[in-house]
């Protein structure tokens, strides 16, 4: 192995192939142009659904065919790789293309002539592009970069979920896999009585952050420089302007295409700690945050996509780690497919349950009481596990 001091050098040697997968990332925003040339070429309406398919059909059968990738860079090569610049590249590059996808969008919604399947597919189109942009959101958020840090607020603002950037890192960091966290679903909990929880409980726990930070400086948070003003201030004014730009037309199509991204997150946020609980120590204080607490995936595919955001433990435990050095635990509990197929089952609770449930149990060895239950649903599990 090459312990040579020379980043790029090393990316190369260890990383030779993953490297050249990384620009996989950006092909989400670049489908709906695709689409465009599909819809205009007299594909109909179904172009539009070009996206979608890709995501949550193409995508699922190519990680099942490829399989898994449980490699992990060695930690004096990890070292290297989180100082090369071009996996930091990938990233930036994702909101030009991604705000690229939002303009056509909005001028193919005011030019009209979609019809109503059409219109719903470039509005699940658009929200699957400005989704995924919260995850590059998430990437860029962690790191300690003044630019970086702004450049996630600029990826959220298309979804006016600008306090994700607060809440994700100092809330759900630091009570992730508890009850008193509003993104860790619970066993029992179905994705439609966790959207509403963790969509308003989100909200309310980044503004308390907030209003914390500035109690604490003894200064008020009606500022700009509070983060939750900052970054709604950037959605007001970008839907401001394309409103100025495209007319009042564009208000529906802005307002649907931003519940279906943030949606589309709130369902990864879903499975990524479902059922799974942190104890309390002697001290009444929740355990230290380990791999055993969030729900990993090696699909190939949907990692590079995602920028290794399957690799959840290891993210949790080192929250600054930047995604091309990311590792996977054999702790850590394994969910049967990648993000794209698991997002599918979530929507139908049944088939979730019927999956998932089980191996929440074999995490705990059998013992219920050590998941994070849903108090709703305490008696039918007592029932039934």
């Amino acid at each position: 192995m090459q312990t040579s001091i020379d980043a790029p050098a090393v990316a190369a040697g260890w990383h030779d192939g993953k490297k050249h997968l990384w620009p996989l990332a950006l092909l989400v925003p670049v489908l709906p142009f695709l689409a465009y040339a599909l819809w205009q070429a007299g594909a109909g309406p179904a172009a539009w659904w070009l996206t979608p398919a890709v995501v949550f059909g193409l995508i699922p059968v190519i990680d099942v065919l490829l399989g898994d990738d449980g490699e992990n860079p060695p930690d004096d090569v990890a070292r290297r790789l989180q100082e090369v610049r071009y996996y930091r590249w990938i990233t930036f590059l994702f909101l030009p293309a991604q705000y690229a996808a939002l303009l056509l969008g909005a001028w193919v919604w005011t030019r009209g002539g979609l019809g109503l399947a059409g219109a719903a597919g470039l509005v699940a189109t658009i929200g699957i592009v400005n989704g995924l942009a919260i995850n590059t959101a998430h990437e860029l958020g962690h790191k300690r970069e003044t630019v970086e840090r702004w450049m996630s607020k600029i990826a959220l603002a298309p979804t006016g979920y600008g306090h994700f950037y607060v809440e994700h890192n100092r809330g759900h960091h630091v009570r992730v896999a508890t009850p008193e966290d509003p993104a860790s679903a619970r066993l029992g909990e179905s994705f439609y009585s966790f959207w509403p929880r963790t969509v308003w409980g989100s909200l309310i726990s980044a503004w308390r952050l907030e209003i914390g930070r500035f109690r604490l400086r003894r200064k008020s948070p009606w500022t700009l420089r509070n983060n939750l003003l900052n970054a709604g201030l950037m959605t007001v004014v970008l839907f401001a302007l394309l409103i100025a730009v495209f007319g009042w037309r564009l208000v529906p199509f802005l307002l649907l295409q931003a519940i279906v991204g943030f949606s589309l997150l709130e369902a990864v946020n879903y499975l990524e700690h479902y059922g799974l609980c942190r104890r309390r120590t002697a001290t009444g204080r929740f355990e230290k945050v380990d791999p055993r607490h969030s729900w990993n995936s090696d699909r190939v595919v949907t990692n590079v996509f995602l920028f290794q955001l399957q690799r959840h433990s290891d993210h949790h435990a080192n929250p600054l780690r930047r995604y091309q050095t990311l590792r996977s635990f054999d702790v850590s509990p394994r969910l049967p497919g990648g993000y794209a197929s698991m997002v599918l089952l979530a929507l139908v609770p049944p088939l979730w349950y019927r999956v998932m449930n089980p191996r929440v149990l074999a995490h705990y060895g059998g013992d219920l009481n050590l998941a994070n239950r849903n108090p709703r649903a305490e008696a039918r599990l007592r029932r039934r596990y």
